[in-house]
């Protein structure tokens, strides 16, 4: 059977036309000296790494809190895999406690809070390890992000799911500008989605989907064709998670969460208690059925 991998050579040749016609005008947009990117303070997702890695430029991750000044692992440029936080800095040491939260010690983890004793001790052992509350895993010695312990889903079968991952795949779907995913305690996993309007306008457009006679979307929106297309969606965007993990329901909606709305922080984190009491009765209806 023939190879069908590219040649090299041809990968060679068509780089450099790439790079003037699509690489370089975008790049100019940062203003055309940009060397490095540097993410930190919210997931990566792998799109826009792609996307960095793709148009030439490198883009590195770390991790780290305040407590540990700040950083404390990170990808270097030799050493680079954006999927994760990287490896460790020289001095700082990072394991593994109980249920993978991730703890860190070294010289640049804090002492403790000024005059907080009370603090401190929750999250400072004698020995001198910082407990951050993330939940991690090490790849072939690179620390991986999974999620905060106290949002980790637990199902009513005892299921775990870090909602964070499952937000940040559905989000790699153009369609939905906004997800929040729920299950605690239930016997599956939902999606709340803000929709995107320009791409959900094409999507109703190619479809056939008719807005009702006020010319709104909500009655578009609560059709039960409408939900299935839209969960087909979800799942192929999330195929990489476990069966158990992956949404099973999903309830859309084009008005945005805000700071303005109290359903989103001044840095545009979810707040996910806020959010669970706005679409309170909207859960109930999911897990009736």
């Amino acid at each position: 059977a023939e190879d069908a991998r590219v040649p090299a050579w041809r990968d060679a040749l068509a780089w450099p036309l790439l790079q003037r016609l699509v690489a370089r005008p975008l790049l100019a947009q940062f203003g055309g000296r940009i060397r490095v990117a540097i993410s930190g303070g919210a997931p990566l997702s792998a799109a826009m790494a792609r996307c960095f890695l793709g148009l030439g430029l490198p883009i590195v991750q770390g991790y780290g809190l305040t407590e540990t000044s700040p950083v404390a692992a990170a990808n270097g440029l030799d050493d680079n895999d954006p999927q994760t936080v990287g490896r460790p800095l020289k001095g700082t040491e990072i394991r593994l406690g109980e249920n993978a939260e991730i703890q860190i010690r070294g010289p640049s983890v804090m002492r403790g809070y000024w005059k907080r004793p009370e603090d401190t001790a929750q999250v400072l052992s004698d020995d001198g390890w910082y407990r951050t509350g993330d939940q991690g895993v090490f790849e072939h010695g690179r620390l991986r992000i999974q999620g905060r312990l106290k949002e980790i889903i637990v199902t009513s079968t005892g299921e775990k799911v870090s909602p964070a991952d499952l937000e940040l795949s559905i989000l790699a779907d153009s369609l939905f500008a906004q997800a929040w995913v729920v299950g605690e305690g239930r016997p599956f996993i939902a999606a709340f989605v803000v929709l995107d309007r320009d791409a959900w306008t094409a999507l109703a457009r190619h479809s056939g989907w008719r807005a009702g006679e006020d010319g709104s979307d909500d009655a578009l929106l609560a059709r039960s064709d409408v939900r299935e297309a839209l969960l087909a969606r979800i799942r192929a965007a999330t195929s990489g998670f476990p069966h158990y993990a992956q949404p099973r329901a999903v309830w859309p909606t084009l008005t945005p969460w805000t700071p303005d709305n109290s359903l989103l922080t001044p840095t545009l984190k979810l707040k996910r208690n806020n959010l669970a009491a706005y679409f309170q009765n909207e859960m109930e209806r999911i897990y009736r059925r």
